[in-house]
């Protein structure tokens, strides 16, 4: 059951997965395979399918038939052949050791065969859900025809929980059982325990290269954390609305009041905000090019900031090693580059002594779990989110509609 204090709206008291009886059931399974492809056809990165394996062998080991779909892509509506989830279920196959049966579409009469007659202990996997325009816009009539393929429904794509889609919140409204999976459950409950229960002292770390998309997280967070950082590209707006002069680093201007505000706000309400003391510049952003280390208020007017200094990794570290509770989202400088990577790579070890010293370590999705994983650490961390989009809209205190819409707790004793 996932129920905790402080959660979004709508996402209290949801049935697990766990609840169900799926024993001879078709259980219809959202899942995030939206993976990269590689040019040779294979999948490039199959950790969004590792992370699916633990609901679809719990699934199998009840005796359900697990029926899954999944996006992959942006095909706009159209079958778009070098989008087919079909490398996916070859490499789905391998790692499950189970036969993974490749439907031809995820609607229709044919598709209908092939899920009914799917022999017991196999895997059914749906073609790209987005070949049909009807997913996006969350048609009843597409949805309808999801829910014909299961008798239980279960949604195990955190990625995806916060867009109201065919397969997320449309198919809900045909099902009596509608669960989180374990993997969207653990995502909720490493999120939503942090927001609610946190350990203390609490460290947030936010990074990326623009205010924009972090204004409402921070703003959130304000209220929760004892300590915030903020690094990355942002960090220059932050800068420039307090009068200093950051050459030709990333600005957004028409942020500049807000990030004002925010620093006043801490100031306002004894919220520790540390910003970068130092930086690393350079006349342009590429591997090799001549580089130098300045402090943030002495940054020349013909160069641009890309990564944090090592001062700045010193300090952000000591917060994150004596935290209890740590989530980190936005890398804080260009991982690409190595040179303008070893912020987030301090960062990133310090998150792993800080794990080891028993804090729980939290990594939102996107760009930072590619570059700890980049990294080799990964594995070292408590939590690191699948969803990009969604782990930064629940930061932000918004419900997401892909988990608000499955079932309360009290469904289970219907479906028993």
């Amino acid at each position: 059951m996932i129920c905790m204090v402080g959660f979004p709206e709508g996402i209290v008291n949801k049935l697990s997965i766990l609840d169900l009886d799926l024993a001879g059931k078709r259980v219809l399974t959202r899942v995030d395979f939206n993976v990269p492809i590689d040019e040779d056809g294979r999948v490039g990165d199959d950790t969004r399918l590792r992370a699916s394996l633990p609901t679809i062998r719990h699934i199998l080991d009840q005796g359900g038939h697990p029926v899954l779909m999944s996006h992959l892509g942006r095909p706009n509506g159209e079958v778009v052949k070098k989008l087919s989830l079909k490398p996916v279920a070859e490499a789905l196959q391998k790692l499950l050791g189970r036969e993974v049966i490749m439907a031809p579409d995820c609607v229709g009469a044919q598709t209908n065969s092939v899920v009914k007659s799917a022999p017991g202990g196999t895997v059914v996997l749906l073609e790209n859900l987005r070949f049909h325009p009807e997913e996006e816009d969350n048609a009843p009539g597409f949805a309808m025809q999801l829910a014909e393929l299961g008798d239980l429904y279960v949604n195990d794509a955190f990625g995806t929980a916060h867009r109201a889609h065919a397969s997320t919140e449309g198919v809900t409204h045909y099902f009596v059982a509608c669960a989180a999976g374990l993997l969207l459950q653990k995502e909720l409950d490493y999120l939503g325990g942090a927001l609610a229960e946190p350990e203390r002292p609490f460290v947030a770390i936010m990074g990326g290269a623009k205010i924009s998309g972090k204004i409402d997280v921070i703003e959130h967070l304000f209220s929760k954390v004892d300590t915030l950082l903020i690094g990355g590209g942002m960090a220059f707006t932050f800068f420039k609305a307090m009068g200093l002069e950051i050459g030709n680093s990333i600005l957004e201007k028409d942020r500049i009041d807000v990030a004002a505000k925010l620093i006043q706000r801490a100031k306002d309400e004894g919220i520790k905000l540390l910003l970068p003391v130092d930086t690393v510049v350079a006349a342009d952003m590429a591997e090799g090019v001549p580089t130098q280390t300045v402090p943030c208020d002495q940054i020349p007017a013909d160069l641009e900031g890309f990564d944090v200094g090592p001062e700045t990794r010193k300090l952000f570290a000591n917060e994150v090693k004596n935290a209890k509770t740590v989530i980190w989202n936005g890398p804080l400088g260009v991982c690409e580059i190595y040179s303008f990577s070893l912020g987030s790579r301090a960062v990133a070890k310090a998150l792993v002594e800080a794990t080891e010293g028993g804090a729980t370590t939290i990594v939102g999705g996107g760009e930072t779990a590619a570059a700890v994983a980049d990294f080799g650490m990964a594995e070292k961390l408590s939590h690191v989110s699948t969803g990009g989009g969604a782990s930064l809209e629940f930061l932000e205190g918004k419900t997401l509609p892909g988990v608000a819409a499955l079932s309360d707790k009290n469904v289970d004793d219907e479906t028993e």
